[in-house]
């Protein structure tokens, strides 16, 4: 899915997260749903599919708006849960507490989502979560959970919680009063994913400021106590290859912040399994589209 494809995206596609629709969803678009987001966007899109490969069509109205979402400036990064006893949707998602406006860069205006020389814009970026009983109309909690970027499993007794940059948090219900933790990996790190096998969590993630900005797997061994919980050595799980990805773009280190051109960069992993095969979803040229590879 890239950006050339679907061009009243805004040129920007980033955060993927992906569920198979539950049963008690009635009339659903599709079987599964793909929520992702524009990194400076003022809403959460979906896509949906009857198969994971696609092809893949575009909800247009979106889901999650910024002016219902009870924070300024942008919202983005949703990483979607099934709830199956209370039968609803929870969308983590974040963006700026409070409203702040500065100067939009020259290079910035041409994009749609600026449609004056003023953007809004607030510091410091958090995280809420959104609830839903059909996967497309979220109404918000209003409390702050935690660091932006926030990426959900639940272990044992408690709802746990990887903001960026590796920030660990925890929560009975993973609603309300999320406790901060320690930090995991290193500052740089950016967006991850989740994959919990018994009690094994494997993180995907990418660093800031690599040249080129891959993806990394590191697995934690949990323990009752998460005070002691700590990464292994990190490896490289995908880098750009293909021209789609990036390759054939020069070598820079990445920056933080949104990317609106094409660059030797994968970010943005997400993992998704079904059918008894595993998958990532990742962003493809820095922030061009989304891809996807089955795990072996």
């Amino acid at each position: 899915m890239a950006n050339k494809s679907f061009p009243d995206l805004g040129g920007n596609i980033n955060g993927p997260s992906i569920i198979e629709v539950p049963e008690w969803i009635s009339n659903p678009l599709a079987k599964y749903y793909l929520y992702f987001a524009h990194h400076n966007g003022e809403y959460i899109r979906l896509a949906y599919s009857d198969f994971i490969e696609g092809p893949w069509k575009i909800y247009e109205s979106g889901t999650l708006q910024i002016e219902n979402s009870l924070f300024f400036g942008h919202i983005a990064s949703p990483d979607v849960h099934i709830d199956n006893e209370n039968k609803q949707i929870r969308m983590y998602y974040h963006g700026y507490e409070s409203p702040v406006f500065v100067e939009t860069p020259t290079d910035q205006l041409s994009d749609p989502n600026y449609s004056t020389g003023l953007r809004q814009q607030g510091t410091p970026q958090l995280t809420r979560v959104s609830l839903s009983e059909d996967g497309l109309n979220f109404t918000p909690q209003p409390e702050i959970l935690g660091n932006s970027y926030f990426r959900v499993f639940h272990y044992e007794d408690y709802y746990y919680a990887i903001g960026m940059p590796g920030v660990l948090y925890r929560s009975k219900d993973g609603i309300t009063n999320f406790e901060q933790g320690h930090s995991l990996f290193t500052p740089q790190m950016r967006h991850c994913a989740l994959k919990l096998d018994k009690n094994i969590l494997t993180v995907f993630y990418t660093n800031a400021h690599d040249c080129p900005e891959q993806i990394y797997f590191s697995n934690i061994e949990l323990g009752h106590d998460w005070s002691k919980w700590k990464e292994s050595e990190s490896r490289v799980v995908l880098k750009p290859e293909m021209e789609y990805e990036g390759f054939d773009m020069p070598l820079v280190p990445s920056a933080r912040g949104a990317i609106m051109d094409k660059v030797h960069q994968l970010r943005d992993p997400a993992y998704f399994k079904a059918n008894n095969k595993e998958y990532l979803f990742y962003c493809v040229a820095g922030e061009q589209g989304i891809a996807i590879v089955e795990l072996l």
